[in-house]
């Protein structure tokens, strides 16, 4: 392998971790414009109605999409530790497989989204002058679901050796195209919600095309050839056992999210267009800090891979406090600015203070989340996917499904609706924490370092 391109397992951790996450969150920042600017545009040119549709099915967004992201995850950790043991074959061997695995995951996503958008939505009881709209959206939006899964496959791969501008450059190009194409076929051609989500479909097609050849282009063990494309058995197996358990997390999460859009919905029309308009914050947020999360697992993969322990847990509370700091720093500014952050979604001021309800609990509260979500990447790069799993499904996603049927259902506030998100956070990241020490502790027993206690 070409030595010069492995830089994740030497040199300063703090400059290297930052310079490396940077892309990665402008990265996922622009893939959240994609859906934010779909919102801004029918907010502002098509009505408040076709505002409330698409926010309609943020939630099912979030949910395939975000089991697409927990799949690359997984692709991730395993060719960064492969990178890092200097095992070339096993690299090669995993991108071609994760490939395929990336492709069919894509193709079935589109046939659920296809057939299954009008019983998803009436599920979450979506206002029946939003559903034909929604179910609309959805469809449309679903065509780009192949292209979502093997972009995020080739980010993925980049990311892994630590290799994150290439991706921006790429989504950099399909940004701008989806911002002119929402423009053009919403105004020019009044479209209204087909419009943006085709502008959505053609971009998330234009960055997959892009990365695809940018992989193919490499002089290294991760090139990808199209005709060594492949299921290996026992690389597949490894991937599945890897990224599903963190795809299942992503989507449990937003099936969990599916009773809270439910409790929104048992208010009136207003108060879900004001969510609708507020929630674009959430994955604005969330998705800089992720960068940093996968920053983590990456770090920490091939330090491990490559037997560097020291490297390893330094990864881990680097990246915790990037992390922690992006969130306080987006979150507080939200808090001090929602209004003007609103007024990019809606003109409507009833819509705004509606929206303003859920900022108002939110804005500070993001960062909590780090604790949680940094600590399960941590977990993922040292190969631990189920527990971690099973510890979110119990204290984020069951935790919030009581609180919406016990404190919710007594207050029916949209406050006490909001706040089961940081009690949650809290909840999880204390378990996820202690499962980590000990995860780590084992794992440093294989290269015979004394862990302190302090840990």
């Amino acid at each position: 392998m070409k030595s010069n391109t492995q830089t994740l397992t030497e040199g300063p951790l703090a400059k290297q971790i930052l310079l490396v996450s940077l892309p990665l969150a402008l990265s996922n920042l622009l893939q959240v414009l994609f859906n934010m600017s779909d919102v801004a545009v029918v907010g502002r040119f098509a009505g408040s109605t076709a505002l409330g549709a698409v926010g309609s099915t943020s939630i099912f967004v979030t949910l395939f999409t975000g089991f697409l992201i927990g799949l690359s995850n997984g692709i991730n950790v395993l060719v960064a530790r492969f990178y890092g043991a200097k095992h070339g074959d096993d690299v090669r061997c995993t991108v071609h497989s994760a490939l395929v695995v990336s492709f069919i995951a894509g193709v079935v996503l589109l046939g659920i989204g296809l057939l299954g958008s009008p019983a998803l939505l009436r599920l979450l009881n979506t206002k029946d002058d939003l559903l034909p709209g929604a179910i609309l959206y959805l469809r449309v939006y679903f065509l780009g679901m192949p292209a979502l899964a093997l972009y995020n496959f080739g980010n993925a791969i980049f990311s892994a050796i630590g290799d994150t501008k290439k991706p921006l450059y790429f989504l950099s190009i399909a940004g701008v195209l989806n911002i002119l194409l929402n423009l053009f076929f919403v105004i020019i051609c009044k479209l209204d919600v087909a419009g943006v989500a085709l502008a959505s479909a053609i971009s998330q097609c234009v960055s997959a095309g892009l990365i695809l050849h940018a992989l193919t282009k490499v002089q290294d063990c991760y090139a990808l050839d199209f005709k060594q494309a492949k299921l290996d058995p026992a690389m597949t197996k490894s991937i599945l056992a890897l990224g599903l358990p963190a795809g299942f997390q992503n989507a449990i999460f937003a099936i969990a999210n599916l009773f809270i859009q439910a409790g929104v919905n048992s208010f009136d029309s207003l108060m879900v267009k004001g969510n609708s308009a507020a929630a674009n914050a959430d994955n604005l947020i969330y998705d800089c800090m992720a960068a940093f999360y996968m920053a983590c697992a990456s770090f920490m993969s091939q330090n491990y891979g490559a037997g560097k322990p020291d490297r390893v847990k330094k990864s881990y509370f680097i990246a915790l406090a990037y992390s922690f700091g992006v969130g306080l720093l987006l979150g507080g500014s939200l808090f001090l600015f929602g209004r003007q952050f609103l007024a990019l979604f809606t003109t409507e001021a009833a819509v705004i203070d509606a929206g303003m309800k859920r900022v108002g609990v939110m804005g500070l509260a993001y960062c909590i989340s780090a604790f949680m979500d940094c600590t399960i990447a941590a977990s993922r790069g040292l190969g631990k996917t189920v527990v971690p799993t099973i510890i979110v499904i119990l204290g984020s996603c069951v935790f919030r499904v009581i609180w919406v049927y016990t404190i919710f259902a007594h207050f029916h506030t949209i406050p006490s609706l909001y706040l089961l998100y940081p009690c949650s956070w809290i909840l999880t990241a204390f378990a996820e924490i202690l499962y980590f020490v000990h995860c780590y502790k084992d794992a440093m027993k294989i290269f015979k370092v004394s862990v302190p206690a302090s840990l």
